[in-house]
């Protein structure tokens, strides 16, 4: 009789520890949904930061977005980008990205270009922190596709302003 009480304790632990691990991950899993994620930031232009729409180094700030999908293109149409503050990107225009091609999101003006892989945000307001951000891509339909945070200090040991989040 007292086998049955402790298989039916470790079964309640063990499902108790299920739970635990599936109500402790749902961020990170729903972040894997979406076949476009964010590969990287350049969050801190090299040089002295000047959001100047002249002679500025905005368009040095870029996020890299990539299609991890085998087969499927993706239309960024519809998908949105922001900050921890609220800033906001939202692709307007048709742009497709074949399977395991990128787009990189630049800040300043400029001709975008599907042959150079380039969007530009016409905005020569630097979007990212250079000390600790945070970036969301959402899906059209309004879902998020991919979340991730940084700090110069815990993200990027050697500084040089560019993270990688997916290889």
């Amino acid at each position: 009789m007292r086998k049955r009480p402790v298989i039916a304790a470790t079964a309640a632990a063990a499902a108790v520890g299920t739970l635990a691990v599936l109500t402790a991950s749902p961020a990170q899993a729903a972040e894997y949904r979406s076949a476009l994620k964010v590969r990287g930031v350049q969050y801190d232009a090299p040089g002295r930061d000047s959001n100047s729409c002249s002679t500025g180094n905005t368009d040095q700030e870029y996020l890299t977005l990539k299609n991890y999908s085998s087969s499927a293109t993706i239309n960024l149409r519809g998908y949105v980008v922001k900050d921890a503050a609220g800033n906001r990107f939202a692709f307007t225009a048709n742009h497709y990205l074949q399977p395991g091609d990128h787009i990189r999101l630049r800040g300043g003006h400029g001709s975008d270009s599907d042959k150079y892989n380039v969007v530009y945000r016409d905005n020569c307001n630097f979007l990212w922190n250079n000390d600790r951000d945070t970036i969301y891509l959402y899906k059209p339909s309004g879902s998020r596709s991919d979340v991730h945070s940084y700090t110069r200090s815990g993200s990027d040991p050697d500084r040089n302003g560019y993270i990688t989040f997916h290889k």
